[in-house]
């Protein structure tokens, strides 16, 4: 069997740091804002080359807290990719947005920067640049037609953590950055966990208020604020994991290598392109075939893990039926929703696991 991600080898690896971070915050017996939660924004901040990260519950509402804490809302619109998560639509909707959808680099997958200014209107507030699959978008592209039109820059970075364009990690690429922590990340807590890094003060100061209640002081609530604060006993998980890192994004590196270098040349298999000036972290390994379903089910019979990401496009969703969207509004998410795979990737895939995938891969190649 070759999982397509193992979520046990985490803890076997880091048993003692682990077993350790969770006495430390019972021992403590603070659960909420505490030291944990403190000590995990400095070091990511520090990570990410910022002055602020600001811990929240999750991902979702690290992008949808900042887009409030921006004062986006009923009437705007955020410029978001057309292939990518429904989430980062979604942080649009919630603010009281309307997320315009703009289609991506095929070699890539991420946002096509030479597309966002056709979509740009007179309500355009802010452009939200997925790193998709763990590599950069293309930021200096992007951020010069922010500044050009006078908006703000989001990264939506929930795939991407260490990953960097021109030797800059993402997180400190735009005007703020999202981070998801959810357990199947290069860097993921034990549940739901997410944060803001930012080089704005008056940012991470509104992001503070607005995940606790309104309220930087108990009982004194200065705004209709939410309850998104980032747990103590996840910050602590996360510090833990923290140092190992890089280790395991490398890791990831060498097998991105070997699948670009060992698929390479099959004639009904498209290999995921690395862009120049960014340096993927390889969250996923994603390839492209017309022939997924096959190829889905042969390796399946082969006891190797697949998963697609994603099969339906965030327009043609029932979350945003009422949207008006119709099938072929935007070919080219319809294409990689209906032709990308995603083979196995992490950093704890053995190197006889990785060189099953390839034969499994190549063998599926010769019946064609």
């Amino acid at each position: 069997m070759v999982p397509f991600l193992d979520l046990k080898a985490p803890y076997q690896e880091l048993r003692a740091e682990l077993d350790a971070a969770w006495r430390r915050v019972n021992e403590a017996g603070w659960y909420v804002l505490g030291r944990e939660v403190e000590a995990f924004e400095h070091e990511w901040a520090a990570y990410c080359g910022t002055q602020h990260c600001v811990g929240v519950a999750n991902g979702l509402e690290a992008l949808h807290l900042t887009l409030r804490a921006w004062g986006i809302g009923e009437g705007d619109e955020v410029i978001v990719p057309s292939h990518t998560f429904i989430a980062t639509w979604l942080a649009v909707t919630y603010a009281g947005a309307r997320p315009v959808p703009v289609e991506p680099d095929e070699r890539t997958g991420n946002i096509d920067s030479n597309r966002i200014e056709a979509a740009l209107s007179p309500r355009t507030r802010a452009i939200v640049p997925v790193h998709l699959y763990g590599q950069a978008a293309a930021m200096p592209e992007i951020t010069a037609i922010a500044q050009r039109h006078g908006l703000k820059v989001l990264e939506d970075a929930a795939q991407a953590h260490g990953a960097t364009w021109e030797g800059r990690r993402t997180g400190a690429l735009g005007d703020a950055a999202a981070f998801s922590f959810y357990p199947g990340k290069n860097l993921g807590a034990l549940g739901d966990a997410g944060a803001v890094t930012t080089n704005d003060s008056a940012l991470a100061d509104r992001l503070r208020v607005l995940r606790n209640y309104g309220s930087r002081v108990k009982y004194e609530n200065e705004a209709a604020g939410y309850n998104e604060r980032l747990d103590e006993l996840q910050a602590a998980v996360l510090r833990a994991k923290l140092p190992r890192l890089d280790a395991w994004n490398d890791r990831r590196r060498r097998i991105a290598q070997r699948y670009l270098a060992q698929l390479a040349g099959l004639p009904s298999l498209e290999l995921p392109l690395v862009a120049l000036g960014a340096d993927p972290v390889w969250h996923l390994f994603v390839v492209k075939t017309r022939g997924r379903s096959k190829l889905h089910d042969f390796l399946a019979d082969r006891g190797i893990g697949t998963l697609i990401h994603y099969p339906i496009p965030p327009h043609l969703s029932g979350a945003y039926a009422a949207s008006g969207y119709r099938r072929g509004d935007f070919p080219l998410a319809e294409r990689l929703a209906a032709e990308v795979l995603s083979l196995p990737m992490g950093p704890h895939l053995t190197d006889a696991q990785a060189a099953e995938v390839v034969a499994a891969v190549r063998a599926f190649e010769d019946r064609r």
